[in-house]
């Protein structure tokens, strides 16, 4: 099975309708891609969660050391964790209410892809969000 990313009509309205976001893998410095992503969709709009347990705040907003320690509703999990990693991360995102796993550009893992699919996810991979986000909702 090869992975498929949902229509750009359908990543429109998860856009659309997305309030929180949280960023796994959130680096606090500003020189990471992560990072910046993270701070484009918070001027955005959307409330930044960050998952990273190496480091206590960013982006002024509490980071918790795993999605399991989130106490708050999220609408997309946005990934910037190795490929290898993914499959760990998707476990841990199965045990939250979101049902929507993004892994940013270049980041692709059909087992983990699977595993989510076979969870009722929505699954994007190896797309920017926040590209995505400047073209389709702009």
């Amino acid at each position: 099975m090869s992975i498929e990313n949902p229509s750009k009509e359908r990543i429109k309205e998860i856009l659309e309708n997305a309030k929180t976001i949280a960023v796994v893998g959130l680096s606090a410095n500003p020189e990471r891609t992560s990072y910046q992503i993270a701070h484009r969709m918070q001027e955005e709009g959307y409330k930044i969660i960050p998952v990273n347990p190496t480091i206590d705040e960013v982006l002024g907003e509490k980071a918790y050391s795993s999605l399991a320690e989130v106490d708050e509703p999220i609408d997309i999990i946005n990934v910037f964790r190795r490929p290898e990693h993914l499959p760990d991360v998707a476990k841990d995102a199965v045990q939250t209410d979101c049902k929507m796993f993004w892994a940013q550009q270049g980041i692709v893992n059909e087992e983990a892809y699977n595993y989510l699919k076979e969870h009722d996810f929505e699954v994007v991979m190896n797309l920017c969000i926040k590209v995505l986000h400047a073209v389709l909702l702009k």
